[in-house]
């Protein structure tokens, strides 16, 4: 399975590509950033992003396109652009029949490091680590992009599949998918107002 990857921004839009194969073995493909420049209006630089990611999506033709979760930030601005670069992924991969999958910085970086609140230089070495690099990806928006598709790919959702049994997981993968247990109880649990 084929996985893009996008860190969405308005000025840097992360994009990485990773493969997911046979008992979660991941193989880094590509890295880069779609940039649009701060000079132009903001109609042609969300074009441009556009563009960029459209490019990305067709020279890689992902089963599957992973995009970070927007929320709301203390710069109204910038959740702004970040909100519509995620939104302008959403529709390239739409306009494509290709599958979105929204993912929390949270659960990316529980994902790579076990550790929901884990700095930006532990997700930059864990993703090197995990995808076998010489280098860490830079910038920051790159190392993101491939967070986000390594978390799908390892997303507890999808686990146990194809015959897959669970010491196959990694110990952060299970404690990943046994917080994502506990949350979906205490949701449900909300929901019938226990």
């Amino acid at each position: 399975m084929i996985i893009l990857g996008v860190d969405p921004g308005l000025t840097r839009c992360g994009v990485g590509v990773i493969e997911a194969g046979a008992h979660r073995r991941l193989s880094f493909i590509h890295v880069d950033v779609v940039r649009s420049s701060p000079d132009v209006s903001q109609d042609l630089r969300l074009l441009a992003i556009y563009n960029g990611l459209v490019e990305k999506i067709e020279t890689y033709a992902p089963d599957t396109v992973s995009i970070e979760r927007v929320f709301a930030q203390s710069n109204r601005n910038t959740v702004l652009g970040t909100a519509q670069a995620a939104g302008l992924a959403m529709l390239a991969a739409a306009q494509r029949n290709i599958p979105v999958a929204l993912h929390t910085p949270t659960e990316a970086k529980l994902a790579i490091t076990g550790n929901g609140h884990a700095q930006k230089i532990q997700i930059e070495r864990m993703v090197t680590r995990i995808l076998n690099l010489n280098t860490m990806p830079t910038p920051a928006d790159a190392a993101d992009a491939l967070a986000l598709a390594i978390c799908h790919a390892l997303r507890p959702a999808g686990a146990l599949q194809g015959g897959e049994r669970e010491e196959h997981l990694t110990p952060a993968q299970r404690q990943w998918a046994e917080a994502s247990k506990k949350a979906t109880k205490r949701r449900f649990n909300a929901d019938r107002g226990m």
